[in-house]
């Protein structure tokens, strides 16, 4: 028995199986969301002081949060501590289980780890499993692995650095419409997915001018149009309209509570993006159920 029909025949080992894997997969993403910004701010400054005519000695155009290291990539420098710059060992990078071991510190110098790092692998896992779950051991199973990894690093990214980068929301774009021109078996026809594409990127463009034309000011940036087109190319046209009031809605309960609870000042900014991105897996999982019901409600 090969090792995908061993996973076909049992949903328990499939999910676990997934479990781990989504464990794994989740603290590279906290490499990529953490590195990724630092990357792209090393490459506009280099674009700036080009076109400044500035030399390489001259003070950056930003502070760069990683100076020391003359080589910053998702490779290199190796994974370690940010207090004592002490490496972090195979052992001690087990995903949750090594930060349970330490005790949630440093090896070396005793700092605390973020709880974030457990929670994005934990987090991670479990939804790789419920894709899994969802989905079966197919080949669109892998690619929507693919489609729920990147939405956690967008969602992460956006939360931290109000940034949704081009070199990730492109590719998930262009990615959707090879998976619904391969016809895997989401249920997206290409019709359907280009349409989904255009469309979600051009209703976000007409909102964010009427906005802008209404009030003076930016309601949100051009990468929330671009992730909204990915999602479209993927799920297809018709979830534009559940996940444009889903995110809204989603966005508008945390915004409220924000300002209530942790006294947020309510013209601080709010990243849209991790509300868009998680209305998107909601309707990879639940789609149809949404859809059917909002038919039915209004009898559409």
């Amino acid at each position: 028995m090969t090792l995908y029909e061993l996973l076909a025949s049992s949903t328990p080992l499939l999910v676990a199986s997934c479990l781990i894997l989504g464990l794994l997969v989740g603290s590279f993403l906290n490499v990529v969301v953490y590195r990724v910004p630092i990357m792209l701010l090393r490459e506009w400054t280099a674009q700036c002081r080009e076109m400044l005519e500035q030399d390489d000695g001259t003070k950056p155009v930003v502070e760069d949060p990683a100076a020391v290291h003359t080589t910053f990539n998702l490779l290199k420098p190796d994974s370690h501590c940010p207090a004592c710059n002490h490496k972090i060992t195979a052992l001690e990078n087990i995903p949750i289980l090594s930060y349970l071991v330490l005790g949630g510190k440093c090896s070396a110098c005793k700092s605390p780890i973020s709880m974030r790092y457990p929670g994005v692998e934990l987090t991670t896992g479990l939804m790789t499993a419920l894709v899994g779950w969802s989905f079966g051991a197919t080949t669109l199973t892998l690619a929507l692995f693919l489609f729920t990894w990147t939405l956690i690093a967008l969602t992460l990214i956006d939360y931290d650095e109000q940034l949704l980068p081009d070199n990730i929301t492109l590719p998930l774009l262009w990615a959707g419409l090879l998976v619904n021109t391969l016809d895997l078996g989401l249920g997206v026809s290409l019709r359907d997915a280009v349409i989904g594409a255009m469309a979600g990127y051009v209703s976000l463009w007409c909102f964010y001018w009427t906005f802008k034309l209404a009030t003076g000011k930016e309601g949100m940036g051009y990468g929330d149009f671009k992730l909204l087109a990915a999602l479209g190319a993927w799920l297809g046209w018709q979830s534009l309209l559940p996940v444009i009031i889903l995110s809204s809605v989603v966005g508008a309960l945390f915004g409220f509570a924000n300002i209530l609870l942790l006294k947020r000042d309510k013209s601080a900014p709010m990243p849209f993006g991790p509300f868009l991105a998680s209305a998107g897996f909601i309707m990879l999982i639940f789609g149809p159920q949404i859809i059917t019901f909002y038919r039915q409600t209004f009898a559409i």
